[in-house]
């Protein structure tokens, strides 16, 4: 019976080394050390020349402002780093920052990043009462946890604009809502400068403006922005 048993197979077969140990496994002896990729500095000067995180928003330090929650706001976004499904319609944009905390100035490692935005033709995928996403289906939106310095990441495509009322339309944006222990859950969002919509929008706010830079790469050209985030201390 052993032989057609689980555990007589990883027995027989080393099961990845793990049935005779961690000790079993062993590195081949041609493998070579992974090379480096480099510095998170590479991305845009976060890293001071003694290697601790330093911020790289502008101005006099200040919590970021907030923003209205919008309608279309869905809870239980799945965590990744790439927001829209893949080979969506839209120009590529890579967002980064940091997330800091105003009283300290220093990083806030493990803070929830919750993104949700439209597709590049201003829809989102709960606009729609009569036809409802599935519960377990989100469309561009998605969570991610900052790392040990604050920093976090996403991929996703240019949102696109869409129309609020007559002659009314809503900028390019996208949505965030930010959460860490100890600290006030901002809910703001972030556009684009460049939009002729800024200047007609009521709830845009002059301090949630990025200025996105084309980055040329083999085959294609993408936009990169960053937005850091600085919480305010609850109380």
């Amino acid at each position: 019976m052993d032989r057609y048993s689980r555990r007589g197979f990883f027995v027989r077969t080393g099961g990845l080394g793990l049935a005779a140990g961690v000790g079993g496994l062993v590195l081949p002896a041609g493998a070579s050390p992974t090379a480096s990729s480099g510095v998170l500095g590479a991305y845009g000067a976060f890293l001071s020349q003694n290697g601790e995180a330093v911020p790289t928003a502008k101005g006099d330090w200040k919590p970021t402002e907030d923003n209205i929650l919008g309608p279309y706001y869905r809870k239980g976004a799945p965590f990744r780093g790439k927001i829209t499904p893949p080979l969506s319609a839209g120009k590529v944009l890579v967002v980064r920052g940091r997330v800091w905390g105003h009283d300290t100035r220093k990083p806030l490692a493990g803070a929830v990043v919750d993104i949700w935005q439209a597709d590049a033709n201003g829809r989102y995928d709960n606009e729609d009462p009569r036809n409802p996403p599935a519960e377990n289906v989100f469309v561009n939106r998605a969570r991610m946890v900052a790392d040990e310095s604050g920093y976090y990441e996403y991929e996703t495509v240019h949102p696109g604009r869409y129309q609020v009322g007559q002659g009314q339309w809503r900028p390019a944006h996208v949505h965030y809502m930010v959460v860490h222990p100890g600290y006030q859950t901002l809910v703001t969002q972030m556009y684009f400068a460049g939009d002729p919509m800024n200047r007609t929008d009521s709830f845009i706010k002059p301090s949630l403006i990025v200025k996105p830079a084309d980055v040329k790469v083999e085959g294609g050209v993408y936009e990169s922005a960053t937005f850091d985030i600085v919480l305010a201390r609850k109380g």
